[in-house]
C-alpha cells in the first residue's frame, strides 16, 4: 500500500503481549505508535493479549504494525491471526516468523543453504541428559533457550557443571535448548530492511557479555558505526545477512547477528521483529544509511500485507 492510502487506514501498533519481553515491546510499540501519529496517520495502540482477536474487530482495526517481540508475537502466532481475520501486517509472515523464532530450525536452514554458523547441539527436556553430555566435549559453549530474545535465559559455559547449570537455567524459559561452540571475536549486527542490507553495527558491551542489561541500559555498551571491518568482510557479511533472511523467506526489517573471528563470521540468528527503542540497534542503523525514525517506521508500514 502507498502511504497515502496508508493515511486513510485505522492502524493499530500491536506491542506489551504475554512474552517474557513484554516491556521491551511496550517500548517498542510506544516508539512507533509515536513516529505515525507524528506522520499524521490514524494509529492506535493495542495490548496483545489473549482478547487480541474480539480488539482487532470491535475498534474496526484495517492495518496492524507489529511491535511485539518474543513468542505469541514474533513466533508466528499473531501473524496467523491476523491471516486469518484479513488483516494486513508489517514484517515476516507466519512460517518465517515460527522459523526464526526458533534458533534450532534456523540453524538448520542456514546450514542448508550453506550459510556459517557455530556448531551447535539441540536438547528437549526429557532427553537423555548423560548423552548429550558425552557429546559436548569442549568448550566454551553457549546455552540459550531455543525460542527467547533479548538475551533471556542465556549463559556461557566453560565446563560440564557449568553446563548442567546453564541448561537448567534455559529450561526455565524453554522446553527445547540449544547448546552451541562459544565463538570468541566481534560481534556484530546487520540490519535488513525490505531486502537491502544496512550498514553493520559492531557491539562493545561493557561488561563483556551482550546481556539483557547491556542491550536495554542507556551507556552499558558502545556502538561502533559504521564496524571497524576490512571492505571485502564488511560486504561479505552484509551479503550473508540478507541471505539468510532470504532463506528463512523474511519480510520487513530484520536484524541478523554475527560473531566475527579474523575473516571468519558465524550466523547467530535472525530477529524478525528487531527493537526500536531509543538504544536498538535498528534504528541506530538506519540513521547510518540517513533515514529518520520516522521514515524507517514508514518504510516498514509500507509492507504491511497478508498472504506472506
Amino acid at each position: 500500500m502507498t502511504r497515502q492510502e496508508l493515511k486513510t487506514k485505522k492502524i493499530a501498533v500491536l506491542m506489551g503481549g504475554l512474552s517474557a519481553e513484554r516491556e521491551v515491546s511496550l517500548r517498542t510499540g510506544e516508539a512507533v505508535l509515536g513516529a505515525l501519529q507524528r506522520r499524521g496517520y490514524r494509529a492506535v495502540a493495542i495490548d496483545a493479549g489473549r482478547d487480541l482477536a474480539t480488539r482487532l474487530s470491535t475498534e474496526g482495526v484495517e492495518v496492524a504494525f507489529v511491535a511485539l517481540h518474543g513468542r505469541y508475537g514474533e513466533d508466528g502466532t499473531v501473524q496467523g491471526l491476523l491471516e486469518l481475520l484479513g488483516i494486513p501486517y508489517t514484517g515476516s509472515g507466519v512460517l518465517a516468523s515460527a522459523l526464526a523464532m526458533d534458533k534450532v530450525a534456523a540453524k538448520k536452514v542456514l546450514l542448508f543453504h550453506e550459510i556459517s554458523t557455530p556448531s551447535f547441539e539441540a536438547y528437549r527436556r526429557g532427553d537423555d541428559l548423560q548423552e548429550l553430555l558425552a557429546r559436548c566435549r569442549h568448550f566454551p559453549l553457549v546455552v540459550k533457550p531455543a525460542r527467547e530474545g533479548s538475551t533471556i535465559g542465556v549463559s556461557i559455559a566453560e565446563s560440564l557443571s557449568a553446563l548442567r547449570e546453564g541448561l537448567g537455567e534455559a529450561l526455565k524459559s524453554d522446553d527445547l535448548v540449544l547448546i552451541e561452540d562459544c565463538i570468541r571475536g566481534e560481534e556484530v549486527t546487520v540490519g535488513v530492511l525490505n531486502g537491502r542490507a544496512l550498514p553493520i553495527i559492531q557491539v562493545v558491551p561493557k561488561g563483556g557479555f551482550y546481556d539483557f542489561k547491556a542491550k536495554y541500559t542507556a551507556g552499558q555498551t558502545e556502538y561502533l558505526l559504521p564496524a571497524p571491518l576490512e571492505g571485502a568482510l564488511y560486504e561479505r557479511i552484509q551479503q550473508d545477512a540478507v541471505e539468510a533472511c532470504r532463506a528463512l523467506g523474511c519480510a520487513g526489517a530484520a536484524r541478523v547477528d554475527f560473531m566475527v573471528r579474523g575473516r571468519e563470521f558465524f550466523c547467530l540468528e535472525v530477529n524478525t521483529i528487531p527493537g526500536m527503542t531509543e538504544t536498538s540497534l535498528l534504528p541506530k542503523a538506519a540513521r547510518e544509511a540517513g533515514l529518520t525514525f520516522e521514515e524507517l517506521v514508514e518504510q516498514i508500514l509500507e509492507g504491511a500485507s497478508v498472504g506472506k
